[in-house]
């Protein structure tokens, strides 16, 4: 192929989240198109139901308890106290940007990085070469005494602080972050365009991560409240981002990926989560709400349109496709829990996986396990589907 970028959103939303999976609002018209013009997977999975795993396995490529990242640790306990956490990411892992950069590309972190924030875990440390956005969520406003409020960067500086120079309202839920988010995002494209430079885009925001915030023109817009007003905004964002590539005449040479790091939080909710549809339970948990996420994959002339995959897919597979679209293979001195999605997006093939590894057993407990090839599982739930009806999966 001739590739040139790739960009990925990562964002906390629930797979019943946008029209195109059945919210009955449909306010997301950008990402319903995106849909339309691309392929929808409806089987698609998150490495971990919290934010830091499933970000490090997305970035690594390997589940959380190969690359560090599982939530019993000290590297990867959440951000619930973002300040007293002490872990990050281990050097001896290889990132998604690291690798890109052996053929030639330009990477850059918008948003939340959450894979730790000391020195030694700095994004820039491990392969991006650009970064603006913040080590951890909004949490906050804190006094400043016993906690200090979370830092953002541009690259190694720190520009400010939430609630103190980036302003967020708990009241009223209005911050103009997205669209400081947004223009980075539109700036950087430009700029690689302009230069010629392949680029990898990690656009992490987290607007629909409670307390819940969206800029002064969408606030009061949704049918959904507040959480409903910050998905317009971000549905209105990424329909902006895909114009200007088109605008660019690059979206041909652009590979594009929308997806979330976890399930829609149910305890935030009514007023500040999102909905995982018609699955059980969501974030913190590891039942379907909090696993099986909305995914979306888009690259004109390359990808048929109005695609629906049955393809089981996980973040992980996100590092494999994203290394195989640059031409470069994945490391061969580690376990790489992803696979290659290409013969799934581009062809329509269902590629065989294993759904269970024997290597996990002993982080698993005890017993026996049975190891299914999800070839086989498809074809037993094709079989049944005439008799539980034309909507189960």
């Amino acid at each position: 192929h001739t590739f040139t970028s790739f960009g990925v959103f990562f964002l906390q939303m629930g797979w019943g989240d946008l029209g195109a999976f059945g919210e009955p609002s449909k306010e997301t018209p950008n990402l319903d198109q995106m849909a339309s013009e691309g392929m929808l997977f409806l089987d698609f999975y998150t490495a971990n139901p919290l934010c830091s795993p499933s970000r490090a396995a997305l970035l690594t490529g390997r589940l959380p308890v190969r690359n560090g990242f599982y939530t019993t640790n000290a590297h990867a306990r959440n951000a619930y106290t973002p300040q007293d956490i002490v872990g990050g990411i281990a050097d001896s892992e290889l990132l998604l940007p690291e690798l890109l950069k052996k053929a030639g590309y330009i990477n850059k972190i918008i948003g939340k990085w959450h894979l730790g924030h000391r020195p030694q875990f700095h994004p820039l440390k491990h392969g991006f070469d650009e970064w603006f956005g913040s080590p951890n969520c909004h949490f906050g406003p804190f006094d400043n005494r016993a906690l200090p409020n979370i830092p953002v960067y541009r690259d190694w500086e720190m520009i400010g602080r939430y609630y103190e120079d980036f302003k967020i309202d708990r009241k009223t839920g209005e911050a103009n972050l997205t669209q400081i988010y947004l223009q980075e995002a539109l700036d950087f494209i430009s700029k690689q365009q302009g230069s010629q430079q392949p680029f990898f885009l990690y656009w992490a925001i987290d607007a629909t991560h409670a307390p819940v915030y969206a800029s002064k023109q969408f606030l009061g817009t949704s049918q959904r409240g507040l959480y409903g007003d910050a998905v317009r905004e971000i549905d209105d964002s990424i329909g902006k981002i895909l114009k200007h590539l088109q605008k660019l005449g690059i979206s041909e040479k652009t590979f594009v990926f929308f997806t979330s790091d976890n399930g829609a939080a149910l305890v935030s909710a009514p007023k500040q989560g999102g909905s995982n549809g018609r699955f059980l339970c969501g974030k913190q948990t590891t039942f379907e709400g909090g696993m099986r996420e909305p995914a979306i994959a888009w690259w004109p002339g390359h990808i048929p349109a109005g695609g629906v995959s049955h393809q089981l897919g996980s973040v992980m597979d996100l590092f494999t496709t994203s290394l195989s679209l640059a031409g470069l293979q994945p490391p061969s001195d580690r376990q790489i829990d992803g696979i290659d999605l290409l013969p799934a997006i581009l062809q329509g093939k269902l590629i065989d996986r294993l759904v269970m590894s024997p290597e996990l057993q002993p982080f698993l407990g005890r017993g026996e396990y049975i190891i299914y090839y999800w070839k086989n599982i498809q074809e037993r739930a094709r079989s049944l589907q005439p008799q539980l009806g034309r909507g189960w999966r």
